[in-house]
């Protein structure tokens, strides 16, 4: 399978290092709006070009992988380029997942593609859990808790504030919201009572720490509704501490069963991830497999995860998934 990827950022980076360990995947291009004599990528022989030269080049590619932000790059990427290519991505802009896979939809069937939007591990795999947890206990209720991890949104916001040089913002759950799902109690949670923010900040010499402080925690959207613990500390520490991306998170369902619900049940799925970037990027890398076989089949236009069967996602056959996995 030859793969493309588009934009070589960490979620790029984290694409092509995935590619590695998938003996039936191959690097075949990089695409950059940088000037592509300036991108230096690990994987020999392979070519870097410009976006620009995208369509020259779509003979040569089965999947190409879009690594976009979601704010405004792949709303515009993925319909484009799902004329040319078949196409995955990590949207996860959740109230505009129906507008944008209407415009990939559309795109994607006009050109014979098939396309697969909002894959990773939330949207993408934390969805599945939901989804699978809520068909099998139909009387219970939903819990999806963040962290710890690195909230790159929050994290820049904070750069933001006058003052501050640099800043790392870690989403945190509660863990007795969390021992109070996982009970199976059925607690109704406020985004309070959910999770707390802690963020570590650097700040410019001469500084107001204090106004500072109070900015980050009167923030609305994203500070106000938390209970907030802001952190200063030296740009040394920072760097030594707070230089990579982990994250992770748990989905829950609590639910009853049995004829008069007597019976109490918890389903639980969990990641600890120490680089967010390199664990989504072999979530994309696992579907590419699946939207290449499925567009072999004939099967257009823009899917979900919710439309992928799971031996898609394997290397393996069905007998070897079937002797050694079922």
């Amino acid at each position: 399978m030859k793969i493309g990827i588009l934009g070589y950022g960490n979620l790029g980076k984290g694409v092509e290092a995935a590619i590695k360990q998938n003996p039936d995947c191959e690097l075949t291009a990089v695409f950059t709006r940088r000037d592509p004599a300036s991108v230096k990528i690990l994987t020999a022989g392979v070519p870097v070009y410009n976006v620009a030269d995208v369509e020259k080049h779509k003979n040569d590619v089965d999947v190409l992988i879009i690594c976009g932000g979601s704010a405004t790059d792949l709303p515009k990427q993925t319909p484009e380029y799902a004329k040319y290519f078949n196409v995955i991505d990590s949207f996860d802009t959740h109230a505009k997942v129906p507008e944008h896979f209407a415009n990939v939809d559309k795109s994607a069937k006009d050109f014979k593609h098939t396309a697969l939007i909002s894959c990773g591990w939330d949207p993408g795999l934390f969805s599945l859990a939901r989804l699978y947890s809520n068909c099998i206990l139909p009387n219970g209720s939903d819990y999806t808790f963040w962290g710890k991890g690195v909230s790159q949104g929050h994290s820049d916001a904070i750069r933001r504030i006058e003052g501050v040089k640099d800043a790392r913002q870690y989403t945190v759950p509660v863990q007795a919201a969390l021992d109070a799902v996982r009970s199976g109690s059925n607690p109704t949670l406020t985004t309070r009572q959910k999770h707390t923010r802690e963020c570590y900040v650097v700040v410019e010499e001469g500084a107001d720490k204090a106004r500072i402080e109070k900015e980050i925690k009167e923030m609305p959207n994203y500070f106000a509704d938390y209970d907030t613990t802001v952190n200063f500390i030296s740009e040394e520490e920072l760097k030594k501490n707070h230089s990579g991306i982990p994250h992770g998170g748990f989905v829950i369902r609590t639910g009853k069963t049995g004829w008069d619900n007597e019976f109490n049940n918890v389903i639980e799925y969990s990641l600890k991830l120490d680089s967010n970037p390199a664990f989504t990027s072999s979530v994309l890398v696992a579907y590419a497999r699946a939207v290449y076989r499925m567009n072999k089949e004939g099967q257009t236009g823009c899917k979900t995860v919710f439309d992928v069967a799971p031996a898609y996602l394997s290397p393996l056959s069905g007998e070897e998934i079937r002797a050694h996995l079922l």
